[in-house]
């Protein structure tokens, strides 16, 4: 007689926001069509048991909450996913060598927010809130953001308290 056993839990996806405290908004930029910006948001995906994040560096991992950033300000779940670790793996791997290389990273149009909602659609078909991807458009919205876009574009964001992913050759 085969013995049954209980299935595996299914890995959720969460999403962890932390409001970047060095980058406060000026008043001038906090209001847009009468909205008030909370914040600049860091995000990261976590699922498999570890927080995978993207910044100037790369795709980085770490423990969940092991950035520097510390503990998440809040958490969004974005779902289950049937996705298995290997297949994720590989994943991570070929967006680190296309769409989030370290070089391929911009603080407006490709950064951790817009891999945290990539990786998230890909776990789960669900898009992480778009008061977080939308923050960028409406920072440069305002007059003051277009002032700022020349300063702002060559910053170059990268947590610490992490490991690179998925880098050909152990490149880092």
């Amino acid at each position: 007689m085969e013995e049954s056993r209980p299935p595996l839990p299914t890995p959720r996806g969460r999403v962890n926001r932390r409001c970047i405290p060095e980058a406060p908004l000026p008043s001038s930029a906090q209001r847009r069509g009468g909205k008030q910006l909370e914040g600049i948001w860091h995000t990261s995906i976590v699922v498999h048991k570890d927080e995978f994040y993207f910044g100037s560096g790369g795709i980085s991992s770490c423990p969940p909450g092991g950035t520097l950033l510390g503990p998440p300000d809040s958490v969004v779940d974005v779902g289950s996913t049937e996705v298995t670790e290997e297949l994720f793996q590989e994943y991570l791997s070929s967006l680190g060598e296309s769409l989030f290389r370290r070089e391929a990273y911009n603080i407006f149009e490709n950064n951790c927010n817009t891999f945290t909602n990539e990786v998230a659609q890909f776990l789960t078909g669900r898009k992480i809130p778009s008061y977080i991807t939308d923050l960028p458009s409406e920072i440069l919205s305002t007059p003051f953001g277009q002032a700022l876009r020349p300063f702002l574009d060559p910053i170059q964001i990268q947590p610490h308290g992490g490991s690179p992913v998925g880098r050909p050759n152990g490149q880092s």
